[in-house]
């Protein structure tokens, strides 16, 4: 099988992490303070903390934007739906909001309309959740003009989007927002097994997102209660959660780091490559190309199947081994979240899930095995005709 997407693991990460296997630090170690600060100097942010999951790191960004039980998160309706959770862990509401038909992508149109409705009604959100799906920039400048319209904090889930870039911004510099996530899963741009990371320019969402992420521990003499105990003492001074990562899972993520410009630069490349073979089918919705303002870091390809063929064209495809996938039932249509409110359903959303697929695209991937996938594709739809 191919897959949709896997890691790529090279000798040298395996020398990362097993040279941390015979130092003294597993876990609270210099190499995660190293990690953090290569990732915070990749993207341009002033403060990163690393995360053993991106799903912990959208739970402490909620946190630190002080969301509570009664306030309202506005979320892209097409995401992993950790991007909605992570509202819920705090018993906040939760309210989808429609995307574009072709890009998944948040519709600002539509946002704008919701945002003047919700004004009138006297209840705001708190947060606005931004997902870059596949990789792709959400228009940050327009979301931005939003923000200081109506007063919310714009927290960008950015875990497919490492490396992607806004109007010369690379995503995670939170010029526009708040707070950014990254993923290090292992199918993401690049991994350190399970892992993620907040980003801010706030020193005091810095500060909270930090104590959060350990216990709610604070050692630093500056920041204690009681300064006169000796040098052994600290506080726990907020409930807070295990959420570190580990000094190893922060070795591959430097050595991955390293390589990060050439995964990106395949990752263009093969996408370049799959639109050209693709295009020969007029029937096919192909993603957006690139533009000098917005460059996606391609974590996903997704491509618009017609006919009504999506499902069945995803079916043969996995049987003849090519690893497509289905990026995502509206999070709204989960169980969990019909049984909190019956959501009706979002015009955009629909069809987007209804239609896309996504095609196999990683680093390592052979060339032989991309133009493969894209023939064998364009064989079915030419029978569907």
């Amino acid at each position: 099988m191919i897959p949709y997407s896997t890691q790529t693991i090279e000798d040298d990460d395996i020398r990362a992490v097993t040279s941390v296997l015979h130092s003294p630090y597993l876990t609270c170690g210099p190499k995660v303070t190293e990690f953090e600060e290569q990732v915070a100097s990749y993207v341009g942010a002033t403060y990163a903390v690393a995360c053993n999951s991106c799903t912990s790191a959208l739970h402490l960004s909620m946190m630190a934007l002080g969301v509570q039980k009664g306030d309202l998160v506005y979320v892209s309706a097409v995401s992993f739906v950790a991007s909605a959770n992570c509202a819920r862990y705090l018993d906040a509401d939760v309210e989808f909001m429609d995307v574009n038909k072709d890009t998944g992508n948040l519709d600002l149109n539509l946002l704008e309309e919701q945002l003047e409705k919700a004004k009138k009604n006297g209840r705001l959100p708190k947060v606005i959740v931004a997902v870059h799906l596949s990789g792709r920039p959400v228009d940050l400048r327009r979301l931005k003009v939003l923000k200081d319209l109506y007063g919310f904090y714009i927290l960008e889930d950015a875990a497919h989007a490492l490396g992607a870039i806004y109007e010369e911004h690379k995503i995670g510099d939170c010029f526009y927002s708040d707070i950014t996530v990254f993923s290090f899963h292992p199918v993401k741009i690049i991994t350190t097994g399970e892992g993620g990371m907040c980003m801010t320019n706030n020193e005091t969402f810095y500060n909270s997102i930090r104590c959060l992420s350990s216990h709610g521990i604070i050692h630093d003499r500056d920041y204690l209660i009681d300064k006169s105990m000796p040098n052994y003492y600290y506080e726990m001074q907020q409930l807070g959660f295990n959420y570190r990562i580990t000094d190893l899972q922060a070795a591959l993520g430097i050595s991955q780091m390293g390589k990060l410009d050439r995964f990106l630069q395949k990752r263009r490349e093969f996408a370049r490559e799959l639109t050209e073979l693709l295009s020969q089918d007029k029937n096919l919705i192909l993603p957006p190309p690139d533009t000098q303002d917005s460059i996606s870091s391609w974590h996903l390809y997704q491509v618009g199947i017609p006919f009504d063929k999506r499902d069945e064209v995803y079916t043969i495809l996995r049987k003849r081994g090519i690893g497509v996938q289905i990026h995502y039932l509206p999070i709204y249509r989960h169980p969990y979240y019909q049984s909190l409110k019956h959501y009706q359903p979002l015009q955009g959303a629909e069809r987007f899930f209804k239609h896309t697929l996504s095609m196999p695209l990683y680093p390592k991937m052979k060339r032989l095995d991309l133009q493969m996938c894209a023939a064998t594709l364009l064989r079915l739809i030419d029978m569907e005709r």
